[in-house]
């Protein structure tokens, strides 16, 4: 088992007052993971409502006033410190046998344009044996594909537009693989969450959260990671959805600006104290 410490120093600025939804807490399923509470506070300090949405997801909704505004959380939650369990066994089910609340991660979506990408699916992937070794045949092929790079971000790319640039940021990876999915009637849907460098070598880039995938087999979700593609410790997801659109961090109802953008994923052992990530000579 291990202690992660994890969360979040935000800073905006705003013109004017403006309405928000932050979407930054580990979901409900993990919340019993806790030891304490979500610590959750703002500068200067504003009421808040919570609400879990149409995906399970946990919500905040408040209103920031004009100026600087500062959203800030902390918590403490327990992993099992294993990686992703993976099932190379596991199978595509028929679309008769799928779960009703299942089936719309079959559709496309505002950024993952399934419809667009059928031929190029079936074309690289139709000979895959069905299951496993397709979808991770998926994830291999988007990984490799993709070329990483922060400056290539771009909000309104889509997988499409990812397959045909071979560039850009987590988010359009896990677009891609999951339209290529769902292309191949394979159930798949975007995780955003928290994934701390635990088990390799630290990176030399900032923390940041972590789009990733998930694919319905044999009747449970699996994880998939095409940016990282190997199996990762302490994933703690926050959001579940059809796409980023689902799944944002912050959406604010007005124009604002981004200050300062930090974000926490620690190991830490019982008494509070980081454990420092591996070093990459060390690891080699």
């Amino acid at each position: 088992m291990m202690y992660i410490r994890y969360g979040f120093d935000i800073t905006i600025e705003s013109d004017a007052p403006i309405s928000m939804l932050l979407q930054m807490s580990v979901r409900p399923e993990r919340q019993l993971d806790l030891l304490g509470i979500e610590e959750f506070s703002t500068n200067p300090g504003v009421p808040y409502s919570t609400f879990v949405d149409e995906f399970g997801n946990h919500c905040r909704r408040l209103s920031a006033p004009g100026g600087l505004f500062r959203m800030q959380k902390t918590a403490l939650i327990t992993d099992s410190g294993l990686p992703e369990p993976d099932f190379p066994d596991a199978q595509e089910m028929p679309i008769q046998a799928l779960p009703d609340d299942v089936l719309h991660f079959l559709l496309p979506s505002r950024y993952c344009d399934s419809d667009l990408l059928m031929q190029p699916a079936w074309d690289l992937f139709g000979q895959i044996p069905p299951g496993w070794d397709r979808v991770q045949a998926i994830m291999d092929w988007t990984h490799d594909h993709i070329k990483f790079n922060y400056q290539d971000a771009d909000a309104t790319r889509t997988a499409k537009d990812a397959f045909e640039q071979g560039k850009g940021v987590c988010r359009d990876f896990a677009h891609l693989a999951i339209a290529f999915c769902r292309a191949m009637n394979i159930p798949a849907r975007y995780v955003n969450g928290y994934l701390g460098d635990f088990g390799i070598p630290a990176p030399p880039d900032p923390m940041d959260f972590a789009a990733s995938v998930q694919v319905y087999l044999s009747g449970r979700w699996w994880d998939f990671d095409p940016r990282n593609n190997i199996r990762r410790i302490g994933r703690l997801p926050v959001g579940y959805g059809r796409d980023a659109t689902d799944v944002a961090l912050i959406s604010s109802f007005g124009q604002h600006r981004l200050v300062n953008f930090t974000v926490i994923t620690d190991e830490v052992d019982a008494e509070g104290n980081i454990i420092p990530p591996m070093k990459k000579a060390a690891a080699e």
